[in-house]
């Protein structure tokens, strides 16, 4: 007897239709899978049968071909298990071959009938919803989530093999999974900007970065609250959008990074934070941006609508740096391999963190730098021209008198600076529907702009000789700054504000560091007339 289902695999963050049919007929006793399958789908046969014999089910020994179509689709994981189980038990007549039809089944399947979580719930109510079938049959761990994506999309939360017969066979009728779509995540541990005394500068650059969506890197010596501020960045965002937030549950759904103790975060349909992630400096290439033969999400596209932070900026490997570009531009990162061209979502704020030299102490008033003039150009030269010209706002995080520190009184919460935060974003998509850090070169019209803005940035232009893309980023900057300011046009104070914080690039490596002075980035003659 032939029976047939529908079933998906998965490809990159989305997934893929796959039809499982079973043909049982008389023969010696065999069971033959085909269809491509990996290695894991080709142990299912193993698994599916043990299942079906611990749910109290009973197959004859006939011979049985599993066709998994199309064939040239290479099938991977754990999906298949159910939709196997379910067929297979048609085809011996166990269950109505017809009451398969117009569903869309996943799942792993335990030695005992229990079904385990799979990857990629998102991705496959998407499906679901693309081929419009009846119900989509989806393990209990993962259904919740799998309903967030549509209200008119019946998603069956199922347990164990038996309990899919038996709501297939109407026996036991399972009610549809209801997605809770005020439901928070934990909150993400940051730290207060109330406990970060002085730092001024980096403070007003983080307020900056966190508003308008802008890169930033910070560069000091060690133990200057680098680090410390970097991950007060997330306590000041504003919490996901219901359609940013479906975005990154599908991501990290497919990347299997929804876990709890190794096992599916059920209480947490939706991610609700936006993501913070800190890869150490040895991750390589693929780790960063996303890589494998079927290519699956790397760090970037785990930090989409979030933040990226990288510390220790220099000690990434080189290539892996310079594969930001890409991403940093766009908001994408494009994947070949010989198997599979994907794209997968990479739209985030990069913050990074560096020190001045190997040793850390080049400027250094209390601490003389040992760093030679070729190790000096050696550091300076692992961070690429091309890269650092993505970077939005550079900041210096001088090192803090502790006289001073006692005296400091505590500056602004976190919980202050983000009402501003959430308010300039607010300002910034009304007015363009994106932030300022998203505005293409044509949205920011230098012709719109005050005369005076305009002839102060064409002096900086040649001054600096700064790139096209180092004006557009500037423009960003200034456009994010007036709005911090309430104010409708920008004005020459905020266009040297964003010059400020862009020219930090210019100070050079000085090839006597133990004679450098330590000094302020140099000003811009935005005042001068």
């Amino acid at each position: 007897m032939l029976a047939r289902t529908l079933a998906a695999t998965p490809w990159g963050i989305d997934a893929l239709p796959v039809e499982v049919e079973v043909d049982v007929h008389k023969g010696l006793p065999h069971l033959q899978l085909v269809g491509l399958p990996d290695a894991a789908v080709k142990e299912s046969r193993d698994r599916v049968r043990a299942a079906i014999h611990n749910s109290g089910f009973s197959i004859k020994p006939r011979g049985v071909v599993i066709n998994l179509a199309p064939a040239d689709l290479k099938k991977e994981g754990n999906y298949l298990d159910l939709a196997i189980a379910l067929t297979l038990l048609a085809g011996h007549e166990a269950l109505p071959a017809e009451r398969l039809e117009r569903l869309l089944v996943c799942g792993e399947l335990s030695l005992d009938g229990t079904l385990r979580p799979v990857r990629g719930s998102l991705a496959i109510a998407e499906l679901a919803r693309r081929e419009r079938v009846k119900e989509l049959l989806l393990p209990a761990g993962v259904a919740t989530q799998a309903a967030a994506l549509s209200p008119t999309l019946r998603v069956i939360p199922v347990n164990t093999l038996s309990d899919a017969v038996q709501h297939i066979l109407g026996l036991e009728r399972i009610d549809p999974a209801r997605a809770v779509l005020n439901d928070q995540d934990a909150p993400v541990p940051t730290i207060d900007l109330a406990e970060v005394k002085g730092c001024a500068l980096p403070r007003r650059a983080l307020e900056i970065a966190a508003a308008g969506g802008h890169n930033l890197l910070m560069n000091g010596p060690p133990g200057t609250g680098k680090t410390m501020l970097a991950r007060c960045l997330p306590g000041i965002l504003p919490p996901l959008t219901h359609r940013e937030s479906l975005e990154v549950t599908r991501v990290h759904s497919a990347a299997g990074t929804m876990t709890s103790s190794g096992a599916f975060n059920v209480h947490n349909a939706l991610i609700r934070t936006r993501p913070f992630r800190s890869p150490h400096s040895s991750v390589s290439t693929p780790g960063l941006i996303g890589g494998g033969g079927v290519p699956k999400p790397g760090e970037v596209s785990l930090a989409h609508c979030g933040v990226l932070f990288l510390d220790e900026l220099p000690e990434f490997n080189r290539a892996a740096l310079e594969s930001l570009r890409q991403p940093l531009e766009e908001g994408m990162i494009h994947i070949s391999r010989a198997r599979a061209q994907l794209s997968f979502p990479a739209r985030f704020a990069l913050v990074a963190a560096a020190n001045p030299c190997p040793c850390g102490f080049l400027g250094d008033l209390r601490h003389d730098c040992r760093c030679s003039p070729s190790r000096l150009e050696n550091y300076e030269a692992r961070l690429s021209g091309p890269l650092l010209d993505r970077i939005d706002l550079r900041v210096e995080v001088p090192r803090v008198d502790l006289e001073d520190y006692r005296r400091t009184e505590p500056g602004e919460s976190s919980a202050v600076v983000r009402t501003r935060v959430e308010s300039v974003r607010d300002i910034q998509l009304a007015r363009d529907g994106k932030l300022a850090s998203q505005l293409s070169g044509t949205e920011l019209d230098t012709e719109a702009m005050d005369k005076k803005v305009r002839a102060t940035l064409e002096r900086a232009y040649d001054r600096f000789g700064l790139s096209l893309r180092s004006v557009h980023r500037i423009l960003r900057v200034t456009r994010t700054i007036a709005d911090l300011a309430e104010v409708e046009v920008p004005q020459v104070s905020h266009l040297a504000e964003a010059l400020q914080f862009r020219m930090f690039d210019q100070q050079k490596i000085d090839p006597a560091p133990k004679t450098r002075s330590k000094g302020p980035a140099q000003t811009v003659p935005a005042t001068q007339d």
